[in-house]
């Protein structure tokens, strides 16, 4: 039997894509360390900087988790004070997440997009399009499992 080629992991969308996922860490870690937050609270906080105000569940659908990961990264958000948890009063069983003053007020030091210019030297425009491009790629994996 023929050996095949292996192909090198710089030709493969899934080690490109890995890598860059690094690299954008590594460029936001000095933000978050003066933050005081991890990348998963940042989403969460993204989240709700969205739509404060969201259920638990609501929160691990739109960061596309189980809720069971989202609950430890609320309840450490909760304790350094930038959300507060309470029962849904119209359905005991959910849990509602609301942003507090200190929560709010991280929105606007979270300059992600000065970081990746910086970081990488390219243009707004040019990581919109590179965002659009991976944002087709997602809609396509989600389109092929309908």
């Amino acid at each position: 039997m023929p050996k095949s080629k292996t192909t090198m992991l710089e030709d493969q969308l899934c080690f490109s894509l890995y890598r860059a996922n690094l690299e954008i860490g590594r460029a936001y870690q000095s933000l978050f360390d003066e933050l005081g937050i991890t990348y998963p609270q940042f989403l969460v906080l993204n989240s709700l900087w969205e739509k404060d105000g969201r259920t638990v569940g609501e929160i691990a659908q739109r960061l596309t988790l189980e809720s069971s990961n989202i609950t430890p990264l609320i309840k450490r958000l909760e304790a350094a004070g930038m959300l507060t948890r309470q029962r849904n009063p119209l359905d005991d069983r959910q849990v509602l997440v609301t942003l507090s003053e200190a929560g709010r007020a991280l929105q606007g030091r979270c300059t992600l997009t000065d970081i990746l210019q910086d970081s990488t030297g390219l243009k707004v425009a040019q990581l919109k399009e590179l965002n659009a491009s991976i944002q087709g790629l997602l809609q396509a994996f989600s389109d092929n499992r309908s």
